[in-house]
């Protein structure tokens, strides 16, 4: 499987001559969900999910499909009939001939005064983990974690507890895109320091071999 990084959240798997797409959001580049065969969305929040770039993914290929949450499939599914899929903690499904299963439930707390929205995260051919906005141990060992290094509603202890937690064999930063060069430095030598694992990162548009 080939693992590219576009900007913040979003990855592109390619495997087989099929293309997965993971979390376009508005901080993505437009390119992103060019060529998907198929879709996965964590959750609502505009830096993982942009509908135009879903609706011209979907517009040009007619046998791509969307797998997400309830409250993104219902902005979708009406002018994708058949087409756009709704799933939940638990769930499992092929797409494009990548194996899925869905864990977790919910976004991570922002703060206690700002309600907490669904988030679910997807384990994509039992080997790469993308938990969204959420820091979801997937309960089973996981070769490759896509691991949100920067948001509002996180710090580094917490990213490297949760490094140590799932145990995977490599971590590969996403949700990056409000870090500053500045800072990744710091983040590059406390996560692979501290977290127990091997901690890359990749700039967007770079891939990997998984």
């Amino acid at each position: 499987m080939k693992l590219t990084k576009k900007s913040h959240a979003c990855v592109r798997l390619e495997k087989d001559g099929r293309t997965l797409v993971l979390d376009p959001g508005m901080f993505t580049e437009e390119d992103a969900v060019l060529g998907a065969d198929a879709l996965l969305v964590t959750h609502e929040h505009p830096d993982h999910f942009d509908e135009g770039r879903l609706r011209a993914a979907l517009d040009a290929n007619p046998a791509a499909g969307l797998w997400t949450l309830r409250s993104v499939a219902e902005r979708l599914a009406p002018a994708y009939p058949g087409r756009v899929h709704t799933v939940g903690d638990g769930d499992a499904f092929t797409a494009a001939g990548f194996d899925v299963e869905v864990h977790g439930e919910l976004h991570a707390v922002i703060h206690p005064d700002i309600p907490r929205i669904t988030n679910v995260g997807f384990l994509v051919d039992g080997a790469v983990f993308h938990p969204g906005d959420a820091l979801t141990v997937p309960g089973r060992p996981v070769d490759t974690l896509l691991l949100p290094v920067m948001a509002p509603w996180n710090k580094i202890s917490e990213v490297i507890d949760y490094v140590r937690e799932v145990r995977p064999r490599r971590a590969y930063d996403i949700h990056d895109a409000l870090l500053t060069d500045l800072a990744r430095p710091i983040y590059d030598r406390q996560i692979g320091e501290l977290g127990g694992t091997d901690h890359q990162r990749l700039a967007s548009g770079a891939s990997a071999e998984l």
